[in-house]
Parts: structure tokens; C-alpha cells; sequence
């Protein structure tokens, strides 16, 4: 493959694995190409990285790819590599599925003890290929392939916590900060050997099966293309720390404008007044001040366990709120409604607590505990209806999905009605609205149904709000 190929490649990878390139960076990056020692791999790295890379949620993204498109020894890299001067893969590794030699993996244990004890990263990575070698190859049902899980099951660096932590502690005690330093210290260095062993996983799969096809597999999406459906709990706290400055924008976006310019309403009073010393003629006029104003939220959400991770990272979006806006009333529903505003209002309360109470002690359900709007915003109606008016914004968030009850749309026009603003925002992609017992469209021209599913389109919603 040639560096035109190897760049073009690369480029194509980090559109698709979700950073935004623009051509004129990828010139930009194409003329660096030109003046740098292309044997100087990480100064390569550091290049594309500062041409192609905007966010920092971006880099790990960036980084997958690059190991996998220039890794150690191409031709675009003349660089040597450290682990070249390991010895030769046993003859008997482990093709075909057979279990590694106990004795073969206590030895590999021993290295990676002394290596978890010291600083050398080069010798960490030449221990990673060479137990991939030997204990990550196995017949899958396409073939011959590699498996981090088999490295991890061989060597399980997690059993050598407690001699580590003696090793490291020497003769202090156990506890205190001292163990805390120690854990955290340990764990890096065995992070950074997984992320060792999953490198070499891919490069040997990549060098089996092509670049492009690991490639599509090896990526996970930037956080703000995550699909918050099908969001894990690491995601979740990933989410969590890009909720804040989109709650600002959102805050900033809602907020009434008075239409009176840079100056508060007239005050007739005041410039009849000034008027009289020019012959009653209001040469000067006078105004009241401005009165600072936070809009109101009303956030309802589904929380059945269909759209779980996408009611957890909205009522997040609701927590971080709180101090954007005047007042934010927070409800949730499942087949009936319960306002749960009283999980989030503990000053510097943690999100996963409250929404732990807020699955424990909320009343979520009547009967069986299967989704039901049209009941859901009946009770809503006749129970708190009162809390949307005319300064309110109104966020229906769920999928619609109303399992082939009764929609109650009168419901919902008496609460889009008084607002000042309504949005339901759709956590399904568009093209499934309306299939099986999907009722979006039938809600949506009773209320503007947007689809939502990850950071980047509520992003977007947020930018075209008036």
C-alpha cells in the first residue's frame, strides 16, 4: 500500500469512526506529510493528530485508528520496532484452540509482575505481543483468528493485586492513602498492558482480514455520536461530563427575549416628564430598567426499561438544569406519572443516587409496567397540569411506543397548549417511527417530534431553537 493509499485510507477511518475531517485538513495534513521524517513515527502521530484532531474525545478515536493504518514498520514509518528483538513466537502457540501450558502462563506471569512493578513500556508492550502470540490464536468459524479475552483469561494481571500491592507497600500497612497511590498505580500500568494486547489483537487481525474491515469494528463512535440508546454505564459518565455545556446553550436558547432592544420598555411617565422643558416635544426618552429573566422547564420522561439508558441521560440533562433555569420540574412515567424532581434537588447530589431512588421509590406503575402515554399524560393533566403556562417550556422524551393503548391526544393538546414552548424529542431513528405500536407521527402533529439519539442531534436541536 502506498502513503497516498495508507493517507487516504487513514482520512476516510476517521470520517467514518465520526471526527468531522474537512478536506482542506486533509491537504494539510498531506503537506506535513512532505516535511517530516517519516521515520519518526510518533512525530507522525503528532502531526496528524494536531491537522485532524479538534476535541479531546476525539483522541482516542484518532489513536485506534492510526496504530491500525500506520502501525510500527510500514511504509510509511522506517521507524524499528523495539519489539522486533523479542524472541520468535513458540512453535506451539496456541492455533487451533488448544489451552495454553500452565507452566508457560505462570512464567509469562512472572515477567508481567516485575514489568507491573517498574517503568519500562517498551519491554510492557514486548510482553503483550509475545502473550498475544502465544495465547490469543484460536479457530473461529471463519478461521485462524486472535482473541484479547484468551490473553486476559492466561495472564489475569487482577490476581496480582495483593502481591503488587506488598511489593509496592514494602512494609507500610495496608489502607490509607498510601494504598490508594499504590492501587491507582497498579491499575494504570495494567490498563495500559489491555491496551498493549488489544493494539497487537488488531494489528494481527488487520494484517489477516484488511485495515478497512477492522477498522469498522475496532472504533467505537465519539461520545457525541453515541447511540444513547444502547449506551453502557461507561458511556453514561462519558455523556455525563458534555451534558453541562449543552444545558447552558439549551438555557441560553429558552430564555424569553424582550422585544424591547438593548433597553427595557418605555416609561411614558418619565419622558412626558423630561418632555416639558422642550416644550412638551420628547426629545429624550426614558425607559424602565430591564428585569433579568430565567425560563421555566418542565421535563417529562419515559422511563420503561425499552428506553432506560436514554431516560438516564435525560433526566442528566434535566439535573444539569437546575441552575440555568428559574424553575425545572422533572416527571417520569412508565404506565402512570410520578414527579421526580425531589431526587435531584440535594445541592451537589450525585445523578446515578438519584436516579437509584428515583427506580426504588418513584410511582411509576399502576398495573404492568409496560409503557402507557395516554394514561400517563391523563394523570399528568389532572395532576399537574397547573405547572405548564404561558413562561414554560415543555420536553416530552421517549420513543412513542405505546404498546396499542388508548393515545388520550386530547391530553396532550391541553398540556402543549399553555406553553411557550413544546418538543418531544425521539430517541428512535425516524426511519422506525411508526412501525409495531409506534404512534410518533400521530404525536407529532400535535406536538413537534424531533429525533434524538445521540449528543450530536440534540446538539443541533438545541442550535436551531428560535
Amino acid at each position: 500500500m502506498s502513503l497516498l493509499d495508507r493517507h487516504t485510507g487513514f482520512v476516510r477511518a476517521l470520517r467514518h469512526g465520526g471526527l468531522p475531517v474537512s478536506l482542506a485538513e486533509g491537504l494539510d495534513a498531506a503537506r506535513a506529510l512532505t516535511v517530516l521524517d517519516l521515520g519518526d513515527r510518533e512525530t507522525l502521530r503528532a502531526a496528524y493528530a494536531a491537522s485532524l484532531v479538534k476535541r479531546h474525545t476525539h483522541r482516542d478515536v484518532f489513536d485506534t485508528l492510526f496504530e491500525l493504518w500506520f502501525p510500527v514498520g510500514t511504509a510509511a514509518t522506517t521507524e524499528v520496532d523495539p519489539m522486533d528483538a523479542a524472541p520468535e513466537e513458540p512453535a506451539g502457540a496456541a492455533r487451533g484452540g488448544a489451552d495454553p501450558d500452565v507452566a508457560d502462563a505462570e512464567v509469562f506471569r512472572d515477567r508481567l509482575r516485575e514489568l507491573l512493578l517498574g517503568e519500562d513500556d517498551i519491554a510492557l508492550r514486548r510482553l503483550a505481543r509475545e502473550a498475544v502470540g502465544r495465547f490469543g490464536a484460536f479457530d473461529g468459524s471463519s478461521g485462524p483468528s486472535w482473541s484479547a479475552n484468551m490473553v486476559g483469561r492466561a495472564l489475569d494481571p487482577r490476581t496480582l493485586m495483593a502481591g503488587l500491592l506488598r511489593a509496592v507497600l514494602g512494609g507500610e500497612l495496608p489502607g490509607g492513602v498510601a494504598e490508594r497511590n499504590a492501587r491507582r498505580m497498579i491499575q494504570t500500568r495494567m490498563d495500559r498492558l489491555n491496551g498493549h494486547v488489544l493494539a497487537d489483537v488488531r494489528r494481527r487481525l488487520a494484517e489477516e482480514r484488511g485495515v478497512d474491515r477492522v477498522a469498522e469494528t475496532a472504533v467505537k463512535p465519539a461520545v457525541e455520536n453515541l447511540d444513547i440508546l444502547r449506551a453502557s454505564r461507561t458511556d453514561l459518565i462519558a455523556l455525563r461530563r458534555e451534558i453541562q455545556p449543552l444545558a447552558q446553550r439549551l438555557a441560553t436558547r429558552l430564555t424569553i427575549r424582550q422585544r424591547a432592544g438593548r433597553h427595557g420598555r418605555l416609561d411614558f411617565r418619565r419622558t412626558v416628564r423630561a418632555s416639558l422643558s422642550t416644550g412638551g416635544v420628547p426629545l429624550t426618552t426614558h425607559h424602565r430598567p430591564r428585569r433579568p429573566h430565567k425560563p421555566e422547564l418542565v421535563v417529562l420522561c419515559d422511563a420503561s426499561e425499552s428506553v432506560a439508558s436514554f431516560a438516564h441521560f435525560t433526566l442528566m440533562l434535566a439535573y444539569a438544569l437546575r441552575e440555568q433555569f428559574a424553575r425545572v420540574r422533572a416527571f417520569a412515567f412508565i404506565d402512570t406519572v410520578d414527579e421526580v424532581t425531589r431526587f435531584f434537588e440535594r445541592p451537589g447530589g450525585d445523578v446515578t443516587e438519584a436516579m437509584r431512588r428515583l427506580t426504588a421509590e418513584a410511582n411509576l406503575v399502576r398495573l404492568s409496567g409496560h409503557s402507557d402515554y395516554g394514561h400517563a399524560f391523563r394523570v399528568f393533566v389532572e395532576r399537574y397540569g397547573d405547572v405548564i403556562g404561558p413562561k414554560t417550556s415543555l420536553l416530552v422524551l421517549g420513543d412513542a411506543r405505546n404498546n396499542y393503548q388508548d393515545p388520550a391526544l386530547a391530553a396532550i393538546e391541553a398540556m402543549v397548549a399553555p406553553a411557550r414552548h413544546a418538543w418531544w424529542l425521539n430517541p428512535e431513528p425516524e426511519r422506525d417511527w411508526d412501525t409495531g405500536d409506534s404512534i410518533a407521527s400521530v404525536y407529532g402533529r400535535r406536538i413537534s417530534m424531533i429525533e434524538c439519539r445521540n449528543l450530536t442531534q440534540l446538539g443541533s436541536f438545541i442550535g436551531e431553537l428560535a
